[in-house]
């Protein structure tokens, strides 16, 4: 019982398929070209029509049933065949000729032992066509060309069949994170327009401290999962957690950064002043209003981007209280340079808001 061929498997077996054929016309044209050399033409012919046949079922099964070419007992018949060419060359020519028997055609039988098998079973197969080559070598009424020469075709054989499992097992290694990454985003995209919103809206609206602090938890670890926190540099969540993460090792806060949903690629200096803007704002929670909880909540619309940055320190009266450095320079200057506004909603003993709408 065979194991079902992946897409990626089918597609690489194909390709071997290509290269046995290509190789048995060359290894044909060189019979022919040869045909004086040889002493036994006939077992030369039989053998060089075995490898047709061999070729030919192997390609048909590479379409039809390409998980049978997976199986040890495949990769044996042609690895077997192979080094029986590899055996039978000093044989039939039996003394000088210019080219082997099988010439490149037992190449691809190392391939094959590295594709079905992995680097272990490819390096085998190699030394097994190598064996077989000084094995005809000692049917050469020439004698044998050389330890070195030997030496050679084996470490060839054995090298192309270990490198080819290794890339195999790499090629198959991608096509298992590739499929888990398309699962996650599967997922994703089912809770993303529930699950995932509905969290992050009774983080913000919640007046239970307990709930939004259960909503925070479960949504933070979801999205986690789903997408990732280490996303590439430049990404603004990963810029705002960064930003999260210094202010909570600095000040002590808790902070919490969630997002509706993914904002895309924005333009850096975007990315830049959004972070800054924010990481000067946390710092104004923790060290004006006496903080210990904050809430960044990133809402990407088709219009802009908005983000909220949502206390519950002391709070103050914005219309009677006149702003600083941190909020006029540091957070309205930069959101004013990427065409952005700046809101601030407070009252006292009720935390502050700083809310930030930047264009497309």
């Amino acid at each position: 019982m065979h194991r079902p061929a992946s897409p990626l498997e089918r597609g690489v077996l194909g390709g071997l398929a290509g290269f046995r054929a290509v190789v048995w016309v060359w290894m044909a044209t060189v019979l022919i070209v040869s045909r004086s050399e040889l002493s036994r033409p006939a077992p030369a012919v039989a053998l060089c029509l075995l490898a047709l046949a061999l070729t030919a079922a192997l390609g048909a099964a590479s379409q039809s049933r390409p998980g049978l070419l997976l199986h040890p007992a495949a990769v044996a018949v042609e690895v077997g065949v192979a080094t029986g060419l590899l055996v039978a060359d000093g044989w039939v020519y039996g003394g000088f000729h210019r080219q082997s028997l099988g010439s490149a055609w037992p190449l691809s039988a190392a391939l094959a032992a590295g594709i079905a098998l992995g680097p272990a079973g490819g390096i085998a197969a190699g030394v097994t066509l190598g064996l077989g080559r000084w094995g005809g070598t000692h049917l050469d009424q020439m004698g044998s060309p050389g330890l070195l020469s030997l030496l050679s075709t084996t470490v060839l054989y054995a090298l192309a069949g270990g490198a080819s499992g290794l890339v195999m097992n790499r090629l198959r290694g991608a096509q298992d994170e590739i499929a888990a990454v398309r699962a996650r985003e599967e997922v994703a995209r089912t809770l993303h327009d529930g699950v995932l919103q509905t969290l992050a809206v009774v983080q913000r609206r919640a007046t239970d401290g307990e709930l939004a602090e259960l909503a925070r938890t479960q949504e933070r670890e979801l999205r986690q999962f789903l997408f990732g926190i280490d996303r590439a540099p430049g990404d603004l969540l990963t810029e705002l957690r960064h930003v999260a993460s210094r202010a909570e090792a600095r000040d002590g806060l808790t902070v919490a950064v969630t997002a509706v949903d993914e904002p895309g690629a924005l333009p850096p200096s975007t990315v830049a002043a959004t972070a800054a803007a924010v990481g000067e704002a946390l710092t104004n929670a923790a060290k004006h209003g006496g903080a210990r909880g904050v809430v960044v909540f990133v809402d990407p619309g088709d219009d802009g981007l908005f983000v909220s940055v949502n206390d519950d320190g002391s709070g103050f009266d914005p219309g009677a209280t006149p702003e600083g450095v941190g909020l006029g320079r540091s957070i309205r200057g930069r959101i004013a340079d990427v065409g952005g506004t700046v809101e601030v909603v407070s009252s006292p003993g009720r935390g502050a808001e700083v809310r930030l709408t930047i264009p497309r």
